[in-house]
Parts: structure tokens; C-alpha cells; sequence
């Protein structure tokens, strides 16, 4: 099935400009932050990130790779539900499951870290065996966040229903309360404030092949270098080694990924939005193989 009602969006992420038809991974916004527990903003993250890739070069010198040699296609943000989480979440699903039924990888950009439960469905369905590679500041482990269990807080423990036990990977964590480290402890396989244990499992991935979602929480970052999230939590990596750490992990068979939780508007300066731009910009590289 190939999407009658996609046509190219007016203001595309740089170089991204591919026909549908042709493309092998097709970008999509998700504007939604109608969970956000602590500063709102990442609904205009989407946004902001194309509008400013165009501070950015096509051309990346780390992976000697250009965006204007890749078949990538732009079709804007989707127009979600503010008053609630799981009509969002259903059009996200949908927009995904699309995407992946004309077998394209679908590369969503939030939007809060919730937004990817709908895209991990549309995944999870297709490929039953699906593990979920997780770099973040927040374990996302709760069972709920003051009585709901649709947030961004929850976000890993919904994937988890549908995954069940040894097919979540988290790296960087660095925040959570004590019930998400214990469940962590039990029910995932989570690396504490780094990338250290990243190249082990790659290579325990490649050699299964196994399908990956990649879902990337840009609070990871440390906020000395991106103070423009919602959460922002002290101790996290630098882009040098978040950039490592997705030429590492793209060498997995990843079938879908998102990049998430930018909150433009919290970081005047205009640095978060920059380097929220340049991840984008050699995740798609990466996974372009």
C-alpha cells in the first residue's frame, strides 16, 4: 500500500525531500505534551527542529555521509488531540503502521517521550519479537503518575506490557524513584548513567537480528550542553558520545525510532534546538544504510 494522502510538507527537516515513493525512512512530528509532569514546550519541538535545521550542512564530516544522497521524506507534523493522550496516541499508531506497511522506517520527533508508545505499537504488532533500545535520563518505569497511566513518566512501563521481560535496554538513567529501579531490577536490562554495556549488546542484537526500536530522550544529554527539556537532570553525556552511541546501536536491525522531549522555548539561546537538529541529522545518516 503506498499513501495516497502524504504529500511533501511545506517546511522540511534540511535535505529531507525525497518523493515518498522513493524513500526508505519517512519523517513525522508529534506535538504533544499534555502530559508533561514538570515544564511544558516539547510540543513545539517538531517544529523547531526543522525550522533550524537549516543552520545545519546536509553534509556530516563524522560520518562522512549527506543527507542529499538519501531518500528521506518529510511529511510534517500530524495534528494530535490535546485533551487526550490515547486519541493522540491512535493517530500516531496509525501514521506509524502505514508507514511500515509500504515498508518504509517510520522516524518520529516529539513531542514528550509518550509519543512513542503509539509509534512502539504500530511496531510491536508487526514484529512480535521487537526489543526496544532506550536512552534517557528517566527510567519511565512507573506504573502511573498521579493516577495515570498514559504519561510520559510511564512511557518504558507500557512498553513493557506489550514487550514483557528482557526485550527493554535502557542507557543513561540517571532519575526515578525507588519502585522503578527495584521493577528495573526485575523486568528490564537497564545501564545506569552511561553507555557502558551499549557495544555488548549491539553485537548480541546483530548476530540474533532481531528488530530494534531505537527511542532516543534527548534529556540524556547533560543540561549543562541542553537545557532545553522539559526535565532536565545533571549528569548526563555529551553529544560526542551520544553521536557514538547511535553509530553504534544502528548497526541493529532497527525497524522504526524517534527522537524526543526538545522544549524549544525553555532554552532561548537556541543551542538545544541545535543539537536536538544535529542528532536528527546523523541519526538519519546512520540509519540510512
Amino acid at each position: 500500500m503506498i499513501l495516497k494522502n502524504l504529500g511533501k510538507n511545506i517546511e522540511t527537516f534540511i535535505g529531507c525531500e525525497a518523493e515518498y515513493s522513493d524513500a526508505k525512512i519517512v519523517l513525522f512530528g508529534a506535538p504533544f505534551d499534555s502530559t508533561t509532569s514538570f515544564r511544558p514546550g516539547a510540543r513545539f519541538g517538531s517544529a523547531a527542529i526543522r525550522h533550524e535545521s537549516f543552520g545545519l550542512e546536509t553534509y556530516s564530516p563524522y560520518q562522512n555521509k549527506d543527507l542529499c544522497d538519501c531518500d528521506v521524506f518529510d511529511c510534517g507534523d500530524l495534528e494530535l488531540c490535546f485533551g487526550s493522550a490515547e486519541l493522540a496516541l491512535t493517530d500516531i499508531e496509525n501514521r506509524a503502521n502505514e508507514i511500515l506497511e509500504d515498508g518504509k522506517l517510520p522516524l518520529l520527533i516529539g513531542g514528550e517521550h509518550l509519543v512513542t508508545l503509539g509509534a512502539l505499537r504500530a511496531a510491536a504488532r508487526r514484529y512480535p519479537d521487537l526489543h526496544v533500545v532506550h536512552f534517557d535520563a528517566h527510567a519511565d518505569l512507573r506504573d502511573d503518575y498521579l493516577g495515570a497511566k498514559l504519561s510520559h513518566a510511564c512511557v518504558m512501563r507500557r512498553a513493557h506490557d506489550i514487550l514483557g521481560d528482557g526485550r527493554i535496554h535502557q542507557f543513561c538513567i540517571r532519575s526515578g524513584d525507588r519502585s522503578e529501579f527495584e521493577f528495573a531490577e526485575e523486568h528490564t536490562d537497564m545501564h545506569r548513567f552511561h553507555f557502558q554495556g551499549l557495544e555488548e549488546l549491539t553485537e548480541e542484537l546483530v548476530k540474533s537480528g532481531v528488530p530494534v526500536y531505537l527511542t532516543i530522550d534527548l534529556d540524556c544529554l547533560d543540561p549543562s550542553g541542553f537545557p532545553g527539556t522539559g526535565t532536565p537532570e545533571a549528569g548526563g553525556v555529551t553529544f560526542q558520545e551520544l553521536l557514538q552511541a547511535i553509530l553504534q546501536i544502528s548497526r541493529a536491525n532497527i525497524v522504526s525510532a524517534d527522537l524526543n522531549e526538545l522544549a524549544p522555548m525553555l532554552d532561548t539561546s537556541g543551542i538545544s534546538t541545535a543539537a536536538a537538529c544535529k542528532v536528527l541529522r546523523e541519526l538519519i545518516l546512520a540509519l540510512d544504510h
